[in-house]
């Protein structure tokens, strides 16, 4: 039996000031109700980096996701860097993870007492909670993936690093995703690609407790039929001519095709938004290689047991 009581006193009626209470069957979709927006589809440019000073370039799409910015998802938020010869770029997100991609140039990243190379087609990952300074030896561009936004939804700080700083080299993530490709299945794979590990998180099997990051390849004249998650993908194209491109939607047809797609051309150093929930296909019209490398958030949703990737058959 359901009892009531009324507040008593001024400071019972104070904690009751911002109580609020909903139907449920209208209230539980929040998306469905518009009272939070689907993650855009987003295309951004290689020229946002391509010259210029030493900078840090937020992918920022706060003002549509109706969150504290930068953010480029509700959890995540992707950068370019562009740290010109001789000079440096401090990074010290409030951030649990941190995924960069060595798009051109070298240079070096202290954080702590750690200190490595970095060069092209490198992959690195720096933990929360201490300043990162990369520096560059020949002008350096980059792809970064950070979850400060998810930090800054949930109130948090004062991170403590779950993993250390960790070196992807170029030669060696080639030569994994390589051994991948000339595998005897390959083609009847959904996709041919190596995901980034850390020896620190073998459940998820993801580059850190949060983030997954992915290197793959589609093949010339070839199709990566359609799959989806619920982790939103920040894709970065490593290479491809004009004639690669992916379709995104949320239903598939009767043949397993995707219904009423949005089409988006790739473009070598671009990178776009795959939404949360979308079915997406990758082709390759061209004769030569494309590579793609998604960022997600893919990590958390692994371990929440909510990623719920599904592939078409």
């Amino acid at each position: 039996m359901l009892t009531t009581t009324s507040p008593t006193s001024s400071a019972a009626a104070a904690a009751t000031v911002d109580a609020q209470y909903f139907e449920y069957t209208s209230s539980a979709n929040p998306i469905g109700a518009k009272l939070i927006s689907r993650v855009p589809f987003r295309n951004f440019p290689p020229s946002l980096y391509a010259t210029g000073e030493t900078r840090i370039v937020p992918l920022d799409l706060s003002a549509e996701l109706g969150c504290r910015g930068p953010a480029t998802g509700p959890g995540l938020c992707a950068y370019f860097l562009r740290i010109n010869a001789g000079e440096v770029l401090t990074l010290a997100p409030n951030a649990t993870s941190q995924v960069s991609y060595v798009i051109s140039g070298s240079g070096s990243v202290t954080q702590g007492e750690t200190r490595f190379p970095f060069a092209q087609g490198d992959f690195f990952t720096l933990p929360g909670g201490d300043a990162a300074v990369l520096s560059a030896d020949a002008t350096a561009t980059l792809y970064y993936v950070n979850d400060a936004p998810l930090l800054a939804y949930l109130g948090t700080t004062g991170v403590e690093a779950r993993f250390a700083p960790t070196l992807y080299t170029a030669a060696q993530a080639q030569a994994e995703l390589r051994k991948v490709s000339e595998e005897a299945n390959a083609g009847r794979r959904n996709r041919i690609s190596v995901l980034m590990g850390n020896a620190n998180f073998p459940q998820t099997r993801t580059v850190t407790h949060v983030l997954w990051a992915m290197f793959g390849i589609v093949p010339p004249n070839s199709m990566q039929k359609p799959h989806r998650h619920q982790s939103i993908a920040l894709d970065f194209i490593a290479g491809g001519n004009p004639g690669v491109y992916t379709l995104v939607g949320t239903e598939l047809d009767k043949n397993g095709d995707i219904a009423n797609p949005t089409r988006v051309d790739w473009e070598a150093g671009m990178a776009f938004v795959t939404p949360p929930g979308y079915w997406h296909a990758h082709f390759n019209e061209t004769n030569e290689n494309a590579y793609v490398i998604p960022i997600q958030d893919a990590g958390l949703q692994t371990w929440l047991r909510t990623l719920d990737i599904r592939f078409a058959r």
